[in-house]
C-alpha cells in the first residue's frame, strides 16, 4: 500500500478566516463579562451571536470544510458497521463475564499459592 501525499495549501483568505473566528471567540468571551452590568440578556445574546459568527468563520475556512468532510466519512463508515444482534451481544457479554470469573479464580489461586510458599515454606512465618 502507498500512502499518498497529504499537501496542506493554506491561503492568506483562509488564514484570514481563521484569524477571524479566534478574535471573534475572543470577543465573545470579552463581550460576555464586559456586558454584565447589561443583564442576562445581553450578555447571553452577545455570547452567543459572536460564538455563531466564530463558527461559522471557521467552517467557512479549508479546516472547517475538512473537518465536515471528515464527519460525512465516518458517518458513512458508521453505516458500513453491521452490529451485532441481541443474542449474539448477551452470549458475547457472558462470555466476558465467565472469563472474568475465572481469571479472578486463578489469580486469587496463585495468590494464595505463592503466599503459602513464600511465607510458610521458604520464610517459615506461620499464622
Amino acid at each position: 500500500m502507498s500512502n499518498p501525499q497529504v499537501e496542506t495549501v493554506t491561503t492568506s483568505a483562509d488564514k484570514v478566516k481563521l484569524g477571524g473566528a479566534v478574535v471573534l471567540l475572543a470577543g465573545a468571551l470579552v463581550a460576555f463579562y464586559a456586558l454584565a452590568n447589561q443583564g442576562a440578556l445581553a450578555q447571553w445574546a452577545a455570547l452567543l451571536v459572536l460564538l455563531a459568527g466564530s463558527v461559522a468563520a471557521f467552517f467557512t475556512s479549508e479546516s472547517g470544510k475538512s473537518l465536515i468532510a471528515y464527519g460525512r466519512d465516518s458517518l458513512r463508515e458508521v453505516r458500513k458497521v453491521v452490529w451485532p444482534t441481541r443474542k449474539e451481544a448477551t452470549q458475547m457479554t457472558g462470555y466476558v463475564f465467565a472469563f472474568v470469573v475465572v481469571m479472578a479464580l486463578f489469580l486469587w489461586l496463585t495468590d494464595k499459592t505463592l503466599e503459602w510458599v513464600l511465607y510458610d515454606l521458604i520464610l517459615g512465618w506461620k499464622r
